[in-house]
């Protein structure tokens, strides 16, 4: 049985730098009947759990470590047994949400990760966070964006750890390049593709943020 992809979206509040804001957020389970992995954890893995069901979850995937992306991973692996994976270089962020509990494995720019016979590529995608990746996987015609492209630009890079100049090489270098009908499935908000998106890098690159 091929992969398919399953959407939830879950609700909480994002801290960072002082300030706290509600969210809503995608969880991305891609599997088949028998096996899974979730890319973001966020908010509520009660509800992620029910969503996987009676799924063997093998892989937790953080495509950054902002608290509303990570918050349920440590409760999820517990429940699960899943691996919980991140790039290393969010560490310091990771830290600030669960300085007791270590990811349990590091992603790596050019890793393969297999989800029910899907392959996902990671993508070290700095600018939204210095560890932030995306998932691209080929033969379901899509790439998991996390928080660096949204429907309509990047991701936000006003706070601490984040930097704009660096999410406009990432998205001009690692996600234009892919092919202009693949689906982009964001962290929040809506899917775009990025034959939408790539017509307005120099809209972006002028407004500066």
């Amino acid at each position: 049985m091929a992969a398919r992809i399953e959407r939830l979206v879950t609700s909480g509040q994002f801290s960072l730098d002082g300030g706290t804001w509600d969210v809503d957020n995608n969880v991305w389970i891609i599997g088949d009947d028998h096996e899974a992995i979730v890319i973001d954890a966020a908010h509520d893995a009660d509800a992620i759990a029910a969503a996987v069901g009676d799924r063997r979850l093998t892989a937790i995937v953080c495509t950054h470590a902002h608290n509303d992306h990570i918050d349920a991973a440590p409760a999820l692996a517990e429940r699960t047994g899943a691996t919980i994976w991140l790039h290393r270089d969010d560490l310091p962020l990771w830290k600030q949400t669960h300085p007791d509990r270590e990811p349990d494995a590091w992603l790596a720019d050019g890793q393969v990760i297999e989800a029910a016979g899907a392959e996902l590529t990671v993508l070290h995608t700095p600018g939204h966070a210095p560890g932030a990746v995306c998932l691209y996987a080929p033969g379901l015609g899509t790439v998991f964006t996390g928080d660096t492209l949204f429907n309509g630009g990047p991701g936000a890079t006003g706070r601490s750890y984040s930097h704009f100049p660096t999410i406009i090489d990432s998205i001009r270098d690692r996600l234009l390049a892919l092919p202009p009908e693949t689906e982009a499935l964001t962290g929040h908000g809506d899917p775009t593709t990025i034959g939408a998106e790539s017509p307005h890098l120099q809209e972006w690159i002028a407004r500066g943020h």
